[in-house]
């Protein structure tokens, strides 16, 4: 079993270091924790996102005793209703790990101000899942803008194997790039490279981008990941969906960092809760 880097109330108190109100006005400096599988938060100048929040146990409870089982090999970082201070919570796609109920609803009960964004394809599914008022949230489709408590986000089509939409022609699954303070953070979600995502990236200057390296299941591997950073010229890339499940992970040491160097591509792997502060000039 993974244990986590920081968890609990260790993590809950790094989150709370940068959390003054110095800080608040510091736009110099983005704060990222990784929290498990695709699960990031960021913070900067007093603005916090919550990428695709994971935190149960929901899937290896609903495939246990399964021909799927999901095993999890690595310990919960922290328990979702303890995380206070969410300005935004994003949702890239419907599978579980990136909207459980589980982790959501006592997400958006302790932070009632908390903003909500995911694709218009899955608004039904959402409803079904996430207790939450239509004032708290906004669909969006790839190519669509939103402003959410001070936060910006421009929507991009991902790729879960192909480009899938709705019979209205709504992606089904999408990407993210966040302007957060001075930061432009990529979070692709689920997904692989398809023709013109490069194009669609590189106009946005991307500072972080935040790449799936698993390699299967519908996603890039860490060779793939590496290659679509330097493309687009971020300034550095991040490597998730793995250490979760025994059955769909993938070591970064063997594709992604080789990779990363060869290109001489600037990245950071980061530990389970372990904090990376990302600076530009002042």
């Amino acid at each position: 079993m993974i244990e986590p880097f920081q968890s609990d109330q260790t993590l809950l108190g790094d989150i709370e270091s940068v959390a003054s109100a110095s800080s608040r006005l510091d736009t110099s400096r983005l704060h990222i924790w990784w929290l498990g599988q695709s699960t990031f938060l960021c913070k900067c100048q007093g603005l916090t996102i919550l990428f695709d929040p994971y935190l149960s146990d929901a899937l290896t409870e609903k495939y246990k005793n399964t021909a799927k089982p999901h095993v999890r090999i690595s310990r919960r970082v922290v328990d979702p209703g303890a995380l206070a201070g969410i300005d935004v919570v994003t949702c890239t796609h419907a599978h579980t790990d990136h909207l459980d109920a589980q982790t959501l609803n006592p997400l958006f009960a302790e932070n009632p101000h908390a903003k909500f964004i995911y694709p218009r394809a899955i608004d039904a599914t959402v409803r079904e899942r996430v207790n939450l008022l239509p004032a708290r949230s906004i669909a969006v489709n790839a190519g669509e803008s939103a402003s959410l408590n001070g936060v910006s986000f421009y929507a991009i089509a991902s790729a879960h194997d192909t480009l899938e939409t709705d019979s209205d022609g709504n992606h089904t699954c999408l990407g993210y790039v966040a302007r957060l303070a001075r930061f432009r953070i990529y979070h692709s979600g689920d997904g692989v490279v398809y023709p013109g995502l490069v194009d669609a990236l590189r106009a946005h200057q991307i500072d972080v981008a935040i790449l799936p390296i698993n390699g299967k299941v519908g996603n890039m591997n860490g060779a793939d990941a590496a290659r679509l950073a330097h493309d687009i010229g971020a300034k550095c890339v991040i490597p998730c969906h793995y250490d979760l499940f025994a059955f769909n992970t993938a070591d970064a040491r063997e594709l992604f960092i080789p990779e990363c160097q060869r290109l001489k591509q600037p990245y950071r792997v980061l530990r389970l809760g372990e904090r990376l502060t990302v600076e530009v000039p002042s």
